[in-house]
């Protein structure tokens, strides 16, 4: 699974090192090094809705924070890895 971070001017502002630096935590606490891929990217044209990240090829982005990471990887990232 490759998971695309925003690190454009607007997400930079938002918090996407933060994001990326906790996604990477969990990652490595869930052992899954081998499944998960985190990218840094520019600009995935949701600038308005906080740090955005894609999933694979898919259309959706998603809105992500600092607070809402962990939430996130959980209801996301390995629900879909587990799918």
């Amino acid at each position: 699974m490759l998971i695309s971070v925003c690190i454009g001017s607007a997400c930079h502002l938002k918090g996407s090192y933060d994001v990326i630096d906790k996604l990477q935590e969990l990652v490595e606490d869930n052992n899954l090094g081998d499944q998960v891929e985190l990218k840094a990217v520019f600009c995935l044209g949701n600038c308005q809705n906080g740090v955005s990240v894609k999933i694979d090829d898919e259309e959706k982005v998603y809105s992500v924070s600092k607070k809402t990471v962990s939430t996130f990887f959980e209801d996301v990232i390995k629900t879909k890895l587990t799918a």
